[in-house]
């Protein structure tokens, strides 16, 4: 599937400007919309919006379906009368750069659990049938995500392999034991998943009327420590007491000189080829209702992926093994029809991942901070893009572009100056505007980018998991955005004019 020429920006929605300690749903995600529309913009892309585990991490979730429900606004919920605007007041923080994960998951639980007491108490028969819908709808992953994440609190959130053992391998009598135990624990995670996707397919609506197209991320492996794994572990490399055998990573590459262990469990892809790839043809199908496109995370890995046993501490030893490849990618689009998917082909691609990637017209991931450090032939350099491809300054997982810029060797400082014909003064807005005029059907950049912002306000540092997540921006730093320099380059580069909504 070919995408228009067109421009968005890469930000998550947790780095918007907000009350409650971290960016949500609320009414500053319509005025970020807005912007885009201000300046002739037609993306938005986001990261993962499943619920975050072990370090706030995005790529590592609870559950591959549900979604995040810290990102559920409170000012929505004063206005359905869930909670009263005074005890929205309670949970407010002080608005700065970073999130404070911690106090705002506190504050948001003891709102959320007012709102839900009192949707439940007072639901209409309207409210009844559009969570009995909802229900109905999901109900191929819901009823096993409420569960787990009522055992998980339960259990003092370890990990479900070290629960009771007729819990962690459903047994069904224990099964039915703990869903009536925690029956109103259930009711509650039910709710905020159905409030959740309220809200998320409210803004979407929003987006799309805007004419934005909102770009999702599927990160290709699951957490151990979720409820896809513990509903489903006959797919995963886990053994019969739920202990991972096989763990997912990368070797050692541009990122870390000692690979990237994720320690994610692998796929058993014979077992779900047999189950003709149910579980992944509903994982898209949701991303398709979620999302106008989808940017999968790791695309190598469909091809061949880097297999560690999980005994080892880094991801320098392991064996790469052969992918679902293409009967994967031709059973989803038998089911689903087009795929509108970028394939995230970053690092060193084989023949055959570019062959995959290729014979279903996936466009590739191009990142101009790669571009300078060799020669000529660099496939980050603009004049070596195919048209089917999207250009990125950088990537949530790169540093700023003055971050990147400033730190890197002066060899790459030349070339950069060098290619642009300019003194690196602005070399942000250089790389935005080779990456706008390139023939790349889509051009999108991190919003940090187009607020000239520095390291101090990068997003992520791949291989570690302090710090990473926070960065937020204030209403201010939008509001400073140069609107007129990017519709002009917009404009000057002819990717204004499109029909975003697909």
């Amino acid at each position: 599937m070919r995408f228009p020429r067109s421009t968005g920006t890469l930000v998550h929605p947790t780095s918007f400007p907000s009350q409650y300690g971290m960016g949500d749903f609320g009414h500053e995600a319509k005025k970020f919309i807005d912007f885009l529309q201000e300046t002739d913009q037609t993306i938005w892309q986001v990261l993962p919006l499943t619920p975050t585990g072990y370090g706030n991490s995005p790529y590592a979730s609870y559950s591959a379906f549900a979604g995040n429900h810290y990102l559920i606004s409170p000012d929505i919920l004063v206005e359905k009368e869930l909670i009263s605007r005074a005890e929205a007041g309670k949970a407010i923080l002080p608005q700065t750069t970073t999130a404070d994960y911690d106090q705002a998951f506190l504050n948001k639980d003891r709102l959320f659990k007012l709102a839900s007491e009192k949707f439940y108490e007072t639901k209409s028969p309207e409210d009844e049938e559009k969570l009995s819908q909802f229900k109905k709808a999901n109900a191929e992953w819901l009823p096993d995500y409420c569960l787990f994440m009522a055992c998980s609190k339960a259990n003092n959130r370890e990990p479900w392999n070290l629960w009771e053992p007729g819990l962690a391998q459903r047994k069904s009598s224990v099964i039915k034991k703990f869903a009536k135990k925690y029956q109103d624990e259930i009711e509650y995670q039910t709710w905020l998943q159905f409030e959740f996707f309220n809200q998320w397919y409210d803004l979407k609506d929003y987006a799309n009327s805007k004419n934005i197209r909102v770009v999702g991320d599927i990160p290709i492996f699951v957490d151990h420590n979720s409820a896809d794994v513990w509903a489903n572990p006959k797919y995963f490399e886990v053994d019969k007491q739920g202990n991972r055998q096989l763990v997912a990573g990368v070797p050692p590459d541009y990122f870390s000189e000692t690979g990237q262990l994720w320690g994610n469990p692998l796929y058993k892809w014979d077992v779900l080829e047999k189950d003709e790839y149910s579980w992944w043809v509903d994982r898209f199908k949701q991303m398709f209702d979620l999302f106008d496109a989808i940017r999968v995370d790791h695309f190598r890995g469909f091809d061949e992926y880097w297999a560690v046993s999980a005994k080892e501490k880094t991801a320098q030893k392991g064996d790469w093994k052969k992918g679902p490849g293409h009967k994967l990618f031709h059973t989803i689009r038998e089911k689903l029809g087009d795929l509108p998917i970028i394939a995230e082909d970053l690092g060193v691609m084989t023949p055959g991942v570019e062959k995959l990637r290729d014979d279903f017209q996936f466009p590739g991931m191009r990142i101009l901070q790669f571009a300078f450090g060799s020669g000529e032939e660099n496939s980050y350099l603009p004049h070596n893009f195919n048209q089917n491809c999207v250009v990125y300054t950088g990537t949530h997982d790169n540093d700023t572009t003055i971050g990147w810029y400033h730190s890197a060797p002066e060899f790459e400082k030349h070339q950069a100056r060098e290619y642009t014909r300019s003194d690196g003064a602005e070399i942000q807005w250089e790389l935005i505007r080779y990456g706008m005029m390139s023939v790349a059907d889509q051009a999108i950049f991190p919003l940090q980018d187009f607020m000239n912002l520095d390291a101090g306000h990068r997003m992520n540092i791949p291989g570690t998991v302090q710090n990473n997540w926070e960065w937020r921006f204030t209403h201010q730093m939008l509001e400073n955005v140069y609107r007129e320099r990017i519709k002009y380059l917009i404009k000057l580069s002819n990717r204004v004019g499109v029909t975003a909504h697909s």
